[in-house]
């Protein structure tokens, strides 16, 4: 009787026959991804060598049971993980769904998101807020127009730490209502040393368009006036 045939070798007689001959100028590992598909070694490959080790092994020396049940579990965890995978790829999806969906209802809404620029009608009242870091006896508001002249200066006096408020009227420091346009808002203190520091303001904008993250990344709102994109995440508070 001629003896069994060789365990290793019929192993790779099969995993042989699942790639294509390379040729001159492709890899194994490309030939490898033309048979299986994008997995170099699919679970079907997997569970085909593995019956294949079972029918060719020597029946003097058998597959070892730890062994096999090693490779079993090797399977399984496959199965798990593959599994998992398309769980978590479902539920990325609904979510981003969910969030574009979202997104989309605030156009044309206004918002309050940090930032330094606001695009401002002046023929009524807007309404901002300054980060307060820590209790202060004197913060100042600067407002600036697009060629950098200081328009109207605001004095909030004394604040304790928090968000703190303020109303801008739309008139310069003259009385005269300023023309529409863009302003930059420049909030100050002054610490122990008598030194000037800067404090992050708030302010309103209007979302006219939303922007979907091609990467899954999150998505970003584009505001009105050229005061650019902030991401959803970064919304302080959504007005009418």
């Amino acid at each position: 009787m001629s003896s069994s045939i060789d365990q290793t070798s019929a192993v790779q007689d099969l995993f042989n026959s699942k790639v294509k001959t390379a040729t001159d100028n492709t890899t194994v590992a490309d030939a490898t991804k033309t048979a299986t598909g994008s997995q170099s070694l699919g679970k079907d490959a997997f569970l085909q060598l593995l019956v294949t080790q079972l029918k060719n092994q020597d029946p003097l020396s058998p597959q070892d049971n730890g062994a096999f049940v090693a490779q079993l579990a090797q399977f399984s965890s496959l199965e798990g993980i593959n599994t998992l995978n398309d769980s978590v790829n479902a539920i990325s999806s609904n979510f981003s769904s969910s969030q574009a969906l979202q997104a989309s209802s605030l156009v044309g809404r206004s918002i309050i998101t940090q930032t330094n620029k606001a695009l401002v009608d002046t023929s009524k009242s807007m309404t901002g807020s300054v980060a307060v870091t820590a209790a202060t006896g004197n913060v100042a508001i600067k407002i600036t127009d697009k060629d950098g002249n200081v328009v109207r200066t605001i004095d909030m006096g004394a604040q304790s730490a928090g968000n703190s408020d303020f109303i801008w009227d739309g008139k310069s420091d003259n009385g005269e209502v300023a023309p529409a346009g863009t302003y930059t808002f420049a909030a100050t203190t002054k610490n122990d040393k008598g030194e000037s520091v800067a404090m992050a303001t708030s302010l309103p904008a209007t979302v006219t368009s939303v922007t979907l993250s091609k990467t899954g990344g999150e998505m970003l709102l584009n505001l009105a006036g050229g005061m650019g994109s902030v991401k959803l995440s970064q919304i302080q508070t959504i007005g009418t």
